[in-house]
C-alpha cells in the first residue's frame, strides 16, 4: 500500500515536470512563432481589417483606368545595360533589374535579391504581367554568389526563375520553411529573425523582422516566415527591406542596428481603394511617405525606392510612387539627393552611392 502511494506520488511529480517543461518550451518561443506552426508580425504591428473582402472584379475594373504609358527615361537602353555590366565588373555596385530584383556586388561577392525574370507574377500563366522587361535576361546575369529571398509571394519567389537559375552553387539565404523549394541548390540556409550568417571576413548577413505575411496557395497562409536582410560589409550597413508595412519594429531596429548607410524599401503597391476603405493605405506595403518614415526610424543615411514600375499590383498610377518618394524627402529629414530613384537597368558604384573613397 505504501509502495502504491509512493508510486502515485512519483507519477504525479513526473507528470508535473512534463507539463512544466512543455510550458517552458512554449513560453520560450519568440512572439512571432505561433503554437500552430504559423508566424505573425512583430508585437504592436498594424492589422488588416478582417471585414475587408477582396474583389478581383472591382480591381480589374479599376486597373483598366490606369495609364500604362511607360516613360522612355524609366528604362535604360539594353546596350548601355550590357556595357555597364562590363564597366562595373571589378567595382562594388548596385544595379536594378526590376521590381525587387537587384544585383549588389560587394568585393568578391555578387548578391541577387528576390530574382523574378518571368513574364508574370503568378502560378503558370496567371497573375499580373510585367509592363517592363527585366534589365538583363537570366542567362546574362553575372556569376551569383549569394541569393537572398525575403518571402514567398509570387512577385518575389518566382519558381520559373528558381528552376532555371544558372548558379545553383550560390549560397541561398531565406526565411523559415522555404528551403523545400530549393532542393537542387547546394547551400540553402533557412533563417529566423535575428539569425546571423557570416559570408566571409568582410561580409555578414542578419535576417530581421518585416511587417508582412506569406501565402502561395489556399492552405499555406503564414506557414513560412518573411523578413528583411541586413548586409554588413566593410563597416557599411545595407538593409534590404521588402516587402513591409509600417510598424514600431523599425524604431527598435534603428536603435539596435542603425544607423543604416543604405536602405532599400518598397514604395509601390499601396493603393487598393475602393476595395479597401482608405486610399493610398495598405497594411503590408508602405506608401512613399511611410517608406521615408521607416527610413528615418532606421536612421538611414540614404534610401532607394523599389517595388514599383514593373507589375501592376495595386491601383495607384504606375509612375506616381517615385514622384511622391522624391517629393517627401525634405519632410522626413533627407536631402533630395539622398532619396534615390533608379531607372530599370541603372548601375551605380557603391562608393558614389555612399560617398566614400
Amino acid at each position: 500500500m505504501v509502495d502504491g502511494k509512493r508510486l502515485i506520488h512519483i507519477s504525479l511529480i513526473l507528470i508535473g515536470i512534463f507539463f512544466y517543461n512543455c510550458l517552458s518550451i512554449a513560453m520560450e518561443k519568440p512572439y512571432h512563432h505561433l503554437p500552430d506552426g504559423t508566424f505573425r508580425n512583430p508585437e504592436g504591428s498594424p492589422k488588416r481589417d478582417p471585414n475587408v473582402k477582396w474583389s478581383y472584379k472591382i480591381f480589374n475594373q479599376e486597373k483598366k483606368k490606369l495609364d500604362m504609358t511607360v516613360p522612355k527615361e524609366h528604362v535604360v537602353e539594353r546596350e548601355k545595360v550590357l556595357s555597364d555590366l562590363k564597366k562595373y565588373q571589378d567595382d562594388d555596385y548596385v544595379a536594378w533589374i526590376g521590381h525587387a530584383t537587384f544585383l549588389i556586388k560587394l568585393g568578391e561577392t555578387t548578391i541577387i535579391t528576390d530574382p523574378v525574370f518571368s513574364k508574370n507574377a503568378g502560378p503558370l500563366i496567371f497573375g499580373p504581367d510585367r509592363f517592363t522587361e527585366p534589365a538583363l535576361k537570366l542567362k546574362e546575369i553575372p556569376k551569383i554568389d549569394l541569393f537572398l529571398l525575403t518571402h514567398n509571394h509570387y512577385d518575389h519567389q518566382d519558381m520559373s526563375t528558381i528552376r532555371k537559375f544558372p548558379y545553383k552553387n550560390a549560397k541561398v539565404l531565406l526565411p523559415l520553411k522555404l528551403s523545400k523549394y530549393f532542393k537542387r541548390y547546394k547551400d540553402v540556409n533557412e533563417m529566423d529573425w535575428y539569425d546571423e550568417i557570416k559570408i566571409n571576413d568582410n561580409l555578414k548577413v542578419t535576417f530581421l523582422p518585416a511587417v508582412h505575411w506569406s501565402k502561395r496557395s489556399l492552405t499555406d497562409t503564414n506557414k513560412s516566415l518573411w523578413g528583411n536582410f541586413l548586409i554588413e560589409y566593410n563597416g557599411k550597413k545595407i538593409l534590404f527591406t521588402c516587402d513591409t508595412g509600417i510598424g514600431n519594429i523599425y524604431k527598435d531596429i534603428g536603435n539596435n542596428y542603425g544607423p543604416i548607410d543604405l536602405t532599400f524599401i518598397n514604395i509601390g503597391a499601396y493603393n487598393f481603394y475602393p476595395i479597401m476603405p482608405y486610399k493610398d493605405k495598405s497594411v503590408y506595403h508602405t506608401n512613399p511617405e511611410e517608406a521615408l518614415e521607416i527610413a528615418k526610424n532606421l536612421k538611414s543615411k540614404k534610401v532607394i525606392g523599389m517595388h514599383w514600375g514593373t507589375f501592376v499590383l495595386s491601383l495607384e498610377p504606375i509612375m506616381e510612387p517615385p514622384k511622391r518618394f522624391k517629393a517627401g524627402a525634405e519632410k522626413y529629414g533627407f536631402k533630395n539627393e539622398d532619396v534615390i530613384v533608379y531607372k530599370i537597368g541603372e548601375f551605380e558604384s557603391l562608393k558614389k552611392l555612399l560617398n566614400y573613397n
